[in-house]
């Protein structure tokens, strides 16, 4: 069975509070699950302690039958300490679209050609 830690949403419409939950990867997001074991309330100022709630000994337990976190439960895991952190590598992420850089060639253009006459 291929394990998950993940967050199921509860809460209302843009009032969002979320479970951090040990699942069956193919249940649904807000379906059935194994163990609570937190909480994340996003509202919540990123200082204030009680924002990201979990039960440490229990994670760990889940980890180590193979368990594995989704990104963002992992970031909460390695703001606590219990997993290393790991290297994030988007090498595309900074280069602009394909869309912006013809546009920004016909802008170029455009401009240089007034100035050749």
């Amino acid at each position: 069975m291929a394990m998950k830690i993940r967050l199921a949403r509860g809460g209302s419409k843009k009032r969002p509070h979320y479970s951090i939950v040990a699942t069956d990867s193919r249940m649904p997001r807000d379906g059935r699950f194994l163990e609570k074991l937190g909480t994340y309330n996003p509202l919540l100022p990123k200082d204030d302690e009680s924002r990201v709630k979990m039960d440490a000994e229990r994670v760990q337990y889940w980890l180590s039958h193979g368990a594995q976190p989704t990104d963002r439960v992992a970031r909460m895991l390695e703001a606590a300490g219990l997993r290393e952190k790991s290297t994030r590598n988007n090498p595309t992420k900074g280069t602009p679209s394909k869309a912006t850089v013809d546009r920004a060639t016909k802008k170029a253009e455009k401009a240089a050609a007034p100035a050749e006459e």
